[in-house]
């Protein structure tokens, strides 16, 4: 593979451009803001500020109404409501788990849906989010991929998962108030949901950005964890584009069992993700990359499984996620049993590595890992037409 090869899927990514509307400021960067202030009318000397201003609008008062900001002269606020939008994907549905966990049906352009789980915890709120709207990867224990991929989602769809639980959770700071002086009830993001994220790089280097934007909702790159399957040509790339954690689905010990389980495999085997996890510049003691394992019944639960994993992950500084499999309706596997959960975790701890087991969540409203995907099919077959009730949460 050449320099030159991509490896991304951006032309499926859709213009931030709306069709026959104005431009959607949600996901432009300062510079393209600026860009489009400019050419929308405002004077070049002033561009700087103006981008300035509305930014802290919409990012860091959760402002979508020009009108309302109010350090903006009326003629200004004029010009940007007659060239530019502030919108965000549709909330379709909303449910709640008895666990507290919020699992959102989106609708995007083109009538599209992902879903994206709000997380609830003690000292945290973690909001998982989508990047493509299906998956091509095909992983055979995940309901995601058992979805084809339709396109990529812009920059402004996958911040805009954010501002929308932002929106749900009342968290947009009150008018006066510093917004670091607001608890924070979403305090982290993982791109653990719909799609592999390092197959839309460039959207998701750019929603991320504007989430860690100081001015705005400025969420510490160390609060923020993508997750990948193995795309090793853009894991360095992350770190220096992005500069968030990273997380791997792992999943298997040995290329013929991680060829079934995870099928990028193929393509980039154990030992080539691995000599880039070593090579990844922000591996370190306090940034330990997380390997994400699922717990799969007689299929990579052993106990030779779990001495397998110590050797191949030796000198990364790491942590081993371990996740119940999570079974969903035709689901091939089975879920290890919580002895076996117990004895594998036990093997990885003796030997020096951090292994929470991962309590799931969500499960009685199919938001759990490995769970997600946009039952749009079948609710489309049951769906009520456009202004009846919604359904209770």
């Amino acid at each position: 593979m050449t320099a030159t090869t991509p490896i991304t899927q951006d032309v499926l990514t859709l213009p931030r451009k709306l069709p026959d509307g104005p431009t959607n400021l949600v996901g432009l960067t300062r510079e393209a803001m600026r860009t489009a202030l400019i050419e929308a009318g405002t004077p070049e000397r002033q561009a700087k500020m103006r981008t300035g201003q509305v930014w802290q609008w919409i990012y860091q008062k959760g402002v979508r109404d020009f009108d309302a900001m109010t350090n903006l002269a009326k003629p200004y606020r004029a010009l940007l409501a007659e060239n530019f939008a502030i919108d965000l994907p549709e909330v379709v549905s909303r449910h709640v788990s008895t666990d507290g966990t919020r699992k959102y049906l989106v609708r995007i352009a083109g009538g599209h849906e992902v879903e994206t789980v709000y997380i609830p915890e003690e000292s945290r709120g973690t909001l998982c989010i989508s990047s493509q709207v299906g998956c091509t990867l095909t992983c055979s224990f995940c309901h995601t991929g058992t979805q084809r991929l339709v396109r990529n989602l812009t920059a402004g769809e996958i911040v805009g998962q954010i501002m929308l639980a932002r929106d749900d959770l009342g968290e947009w700071p009150e008018p006066g108030r510093n917004p670091k002086d607001e608890q924070r009830l979403l305090s982290n993001v993982v791109l653990m949901g719909m799609g592999e994220p390092l197959y839309n790089f460039e959207s998701v280097r750019d929603g991320m950005k504007i989430a860690m934007d100081p001015e705005g909702i400025s969420l510490s790159r160390r609060r923020i964890t993508l997750s990948t399957s193995g795309v090793v040509p853009e894991i360095a790339r992350t770190a220096e584009e992005i500069g968030c954690l990273l997380a791997v689905s792992f999943h298997a010990t040995t290329d013929e069992v991680r060829d079934k389980l995870v099928p990028i495999n193929k393509r980039w085997n154990i030992a080539a993700l691995l000599e880039a996890l070593r090579s990844y510049p922000k591996a370190s003691n306090s940034e330990r990359i997380t390997f994400e394992y699922v717990m799969l019944k007689d299929v990579n639960d052993s106990d030779a499984d779990a001495h397998r994993l110590i050797e191949l992950i030796r000198g990364i500084p790491a942590k081993i996620n371990l996740i119940p499999f999570n079974e969903w309706p035709g689901a091939p596997y089975e879920r290890s049993s919580n002895n076996r959960i117990r004895a594998f975790a036990d093997i990885i701890y003796k030997a020096g590595y951090a292994s929470p087991i991962r309590t799931p969540r969500g499960e009685d409203i199919m938001a759990a890992c490995g769970q997600l995907k946009s039952e749009s099919q079948k609710e489309r077959r049951v769906r009520k037409p456009v202004g009846a009730a919604p359904a209770p949460d």
